[in-house]
């Protein structure tokens, strides 16, 4: 099973156009879309999970037209927005078992062994008893999860999850979407770069509303193999490198130096050393929509 997105655009009242010409194909697995915030990802979210309406463009899931068969589509959908509420006084299990019954599963012997199933594949069965207001953050995160699930969804959304998380709730939570995403479309939105990096097998960059860049993070950072190089200069030499070259990131050595990598098809000057690309390398260049720095161009610069 495909999703296919034709031509999505979504204009809000106040004039900000979220969505632009958005065209792509996912298949089944992990996929991750990467973007800073504000780059239009949950509008896009919300677009296929049919809680907002594109101004114009089609989406299909197989063989259901989502704008058309909304009912159809949430029949197989499963959505984890970016905050959600849960009942303050019930127990991860009763819960489920309630939400259960809502989807439409009524035989209890039935129930019982999806709820475990969700709750076993989530870490959540030896805390099923304790009410979900009292779990951490990331263990409401699992109970998310774990509560879309219930329907065996073929189509799982999950909108910034891992944001506010510590590295070990994040480890847990990334290794609940990997179960989840062998035999599924996952669609896995975020900032971080580190989670597509570690997650996912299929990757878009967005950002103001467009799709930039759609391929895989081994493909994307293949894409700028020796056009990646580094150099330490001064803090006060920050602005003249970003003017002369195609930087693409700065960051603070031990010394309160800085060290820049910068996007070039050759060396740029003696300065500058080779890198090994990566995929945080890869983000910043289709973000900034850079062009790479050609070194003849200094050259003949200083030439002329």
């Amino acid at each position: 099973m495909e999703l296919h997105l034709s031509h999505l655009s979504k204009t809000y009242s106040n004039g900000v156009q979220a969505l632009k010409d958005v065209s792509i194909t996912i298949s089944n697995g992990m996929f991750g879309l990467l973007g800073p915030n504000g780059a239009g990802k949950s509008t896009l979210m919300r677009t296929i999970a049919t809680l907002q309406e594109a101004d114009m463009g089609e989406a299909r899931l197989g063989d259901i037209d989502l704008f058309n068969e909304p009912i159809e589509l949430r029949k197989i959908l499963g959505y984890l927005p970016q905050s959600f509420g849960v009942y303050p006084k019930m127990n991860a299990y009763d819960l489920l078992h309630y939400m259960g019954e809502l989807k439409g599963i009524s035989n209890k012997k039935e129930r019982d062994h999806i709820v475990a199933s969700a709750l076993e594949l989530t870490n959540l069965y030896d805390v099923r008893f304790k009410e979900v207001a009292g779990y951490s953050g990331g263990m409401k995160q699992r109970f998310g999860i774990a509560q879309l699930l219930l329907n065996k969804p073929k189509l799982i959304i999950v909108d910034e999850p891992t944001a506010g998380l510590d590295p070990a709730e994040r480890q847990r939570f990334l290794n609940v979407l990997r179960e989840i995403g062998t035999d599924n479309i996952v669609i896995f939105s975020t900032h971080i770069v580190d989670d597509v990096k570690e997650l996912c097998t299929d990757m878009a960059i967005m950002n103001g509303g467009e799709i930039l860049l759609h391929n895989t993070p081994k493909k994307a950072v293949s894409s700028i193999e020796g056009c990646i190089w580094g150099s330490r200069i001064d803090r006060e030499e920050l602005e003249r490198y970003e003017e002369q070259f195609s930087v693409i990131s700065s960051g603070f050595n031990d010394d309160n130096s800085l060290f820049v990598r910068v996007f070039a098809t050759e060396q740029p000057s003696e300065a500058f050393e080779a890198k090994q690309p990566n995929l945080e390398d890869a983000y910043f260049v289709a973000l900034k929509q850079l062009e790479p720095h050609n070194a003849l161009e200094n050259i003949n610069e200083e030439v002329g």
